[in-house]
Parts: structure tokens; C-alpha cells; sequence
């Protein structure tokens, strides 16, 4: 009896087991990369400093979920390009282009060719995993060859004793085929900031490739001056009348993560996407669009798939002017403008 008992209770361990060991199987094929700064001492305040890391070419990725791998206090904010060429072959260097730095520093661009925004993170914003079935295709048969970590270190207090850095990302990845490829375009301003103002910066642009794309997850992202990002699917009815589709709004001084569409309903050829940013400052001086804390951003980030073919070419939609140029001036006049939506958390 007291061998059958015994027999018995292993049998039913082994069973358990072998249910456990196959759900293992099953999810194992999400694995996890550690795409981090190598140890880097950031030698002055407001550097951007990129490091690169070769795709295996011989097979493809889906990149499922991002984890961050830093804070606020370390980082201003991280981005992660997909590149056909990095913008250098160095291990790290210096890509802060943009930055207004009186130095003469040796600078590189995160990509030399292809690049597209793949992630961003600032703000302590959480882990992103995305839709079931969702990836980003990288590696063999994409053009994403190369992955690319920028991190800005806007203040560098805690590395002037010599104390070092790993900030970056852990890839959540599988080799599994997914069906549904996602892509990131970028809504922005360039521009400037009126003192003792509220500004309002805008972009729009059409969607003319002959694709459809479903909206999943959104992001906005500014400095100091940001109070309110909208971004909008605009749609032209029959009669001529354009209707506004939220698709997402954020206060853009909360944690600056991918939060889900307002609405998912897909986008196709001949929609518009425009977004505003509704930035108020109280400075004494003019505010610029730029790198640094003291500058301004105006960005906002959408997330999506395309269940055949391939993401969109059109990566960025980018409005370099900034004010006076207005979602009602445009030469393919706007109506029916949300004006007091586009700026209101209400």
C-alpha cells in the first residue's frame, strides 16, 4: 500500500512535470537580449552617446517587448534605431548632432542609411510588450541590419567620482514567424517658442502609400514647457467634411511610456495623421526646438501593424517650420479643427 501510494503521487508528479516542461517549449521561444551601454562614463552634461549592435543575417528576429534598463535621474530619455548602416563603427560614439555644443567633438548620426525609430523611453515609463502576434522584424529579409541604442545623459553629477553606466534595453525576441509586422512613425515639429506664450506646434501629413495600417500604442514626448500632445487620424468624408479620430492625448510630463490607442480602427492611403503640441511657457526668452533640457521637443509616437506586406517607407512626418505653420493654413485646407479638444486633457 504504501509503495502504491508513493507510485502513484510520482506518476502524478510526472505528469505535472511533463505539462510544465511542454508549456516551457511552448513559451521558450520568447527569449531576452541585454542591449546595454558598455560601462560608459558620460564626460559632459547634455551627450548623446550611441553604441551599435550587428543582426544575424542569416535568420529573422520579431522583437516582441522592451525593457528598459535605467532611470529618469541616469537618463533623460533612450531611443532604439533600426539601421542598414550604423552611423559609425565604433563601439560608442558621440551622436548628439543636434546638440548646441561650442566643443569640437568628432559626431556621427545613429544610422548612416535606413534609419527608423524603433522604441523610445524617458520618465521612468514601464516595460512595453506588445499585441500578441506583433513584432518587429529584423535581420534576414528586412532592412534592419543593425540595432542602435541612444541614450541623452542630460546631467552627469552621479559619474564626475568615475562611476560608470549600463543603461539600455532587454529585447524580448523570437525566431517564431509572426504575421503581423510592427512599425513606428513619428509625428514632429521643429520651430521655436514664444516667451510668456502658448504655443501651439503642429504637423500633418498624408498617407499615400498603398497600405493599411492598425494603430496599437502611442507616445508623446516633450521637455518642460509640453502640457498637452494629441495626435489624430484625419479622414475626408464624401461630402468634403474631415472627421477627427482621437488616437491618443497625454500630458507629456507623466511617464512618457507607449500607452494604447484611443481608437484602433485602421488607417489607410489618403487618411492624414496630424498631431499638436500645446506647449506654454513662462520664460523670458524664446524657446527653441532642440536637444538639449533647455530646448524643446514636440513629438508624438504611433505604433502599429500591417498584417501583409511591409510597414510603411514613410517613417517620420515632421513639420520643420513649426509656428506660423498651422493645421489651418495648410494648402489642402483643414475644417472642422479641434481646437479645444487638440490642447484639453478634459
Amino acid at each position: 500500500m504504501f509503495i502504491k501510494f508513493n507510485l502513484y503521487f510520482l506518476l502524478k508528479y510526472l505528469i505535472v512535470l511533463i505539462f510544465l516542461i511542454f508549456t516551457n517549449v511552448y513559451s521558450h521561444d520568447v527569449e531576452k537580449y541585454a542591449f546595454l551601454m558598455p560601462n560608459v562614463i558620460p564626460y559632459r552634461p547634455e551627450l548623446y552617446l550611441c553604441t551599435p549592435i550587428r543582426v544575424d543575417t542569416f535568420n529573422s528576429y520579431y522583437i516582441v517587448g522592451f525593457e528598459p534598463n535605467s532611470t529618469m535621474e541616469t537618463a533623460h530619455h533612450m531611443l532604439l534605431y533600426g539601421c542598414e548602416n550604423p552611423g559609425s563603427e565604433k563601439p560608442v560614439w558621440n551622436c548628439g548632432e543636434m546638440a548646441k555644443n561650442s566643443e569640437m567633438e568628432e559626431t556621427y548620426t545613429p544610422c548612416k542609411k535606413s534609419t527608423q525609430i524603433m522604441y523610445a523611453w524617458a520618465r521612468d515609463a514601464p516595460m512595453l510588450k506588445l499585441p500578441e502576434g506583433v513584432g518587429f522584424k529584423v535581420g534576414a529579409k528586412s532592412k534592419i541590419k543593425y540595432l542602435v541604442l541612444q541614450v541623452h545623459y542630460a546631467n552627469i553629477n552621479q559619474f564626475q567620482d568615475g562611476n560608470s553606466d549600463n543603461s539600455g534595453i532587454f529585447l524580448h525576441y523570437t525566431k517564431r514567424p509572426l504575421d503581423k509586422l510592427a512599425g513606428v512613425i513619428l509625428l514632429g515639429t521643429g520651430g521655436k517658442i514664444k516667451p510668456l506664450a502658448t504655443t501651439h506646434m503642429e504637423a500633418v501629413c498624408t498617407l499615400t502609400e498603398n497600405k493599411t495600417i492598425h494603430p496599437f500604442a502611442y507616445r508623446t514626448h516633450t521637455h518642460s514647457l509640453g502640457r498637452v500632445v494629441a495626435g489624430y487620424r484625419v479622414r475626408e468624408d464624401e461630402n468634403g467634411i474631415d472627421q477627427w479620430t482621437l488616437l491618443g492625448k497625454r500630458d507629456p510630463l507623466t511617464p512618457q511610456m507607449f500607452y494604447p490607442v484611443v481608437d484602433t480602427d485602421p488607417i489607410r492611403k489618403g487618411d492624414k495623421l496630424a498631431s499638436r503640441c500645446t506647449m506654454v511657457s513662462a520664460r523670458t526668452t524664446i524657446t527653441h526646438i532642440g536637444a538639449t533640457q533647455e530646448d524643446e521637443m514636440c513629438n508624438f509616437y504611433l505604433m502599429y501593424w500591417v498584417d501583409s506586406g511591409s510597414t510603411l517607407d514613410m517613417k517620420y512626418c515632421f513639420n520643420n517650420q513649426g509656428p506660423p505653420f498651422y493645421w489651418y493654413n495648410l494648402d489642402d485646407r483643414l475644417n472642422r479643427i479641434p481646437d479645444k479638444d487638440a490642447s484639453s486633457l478634459d
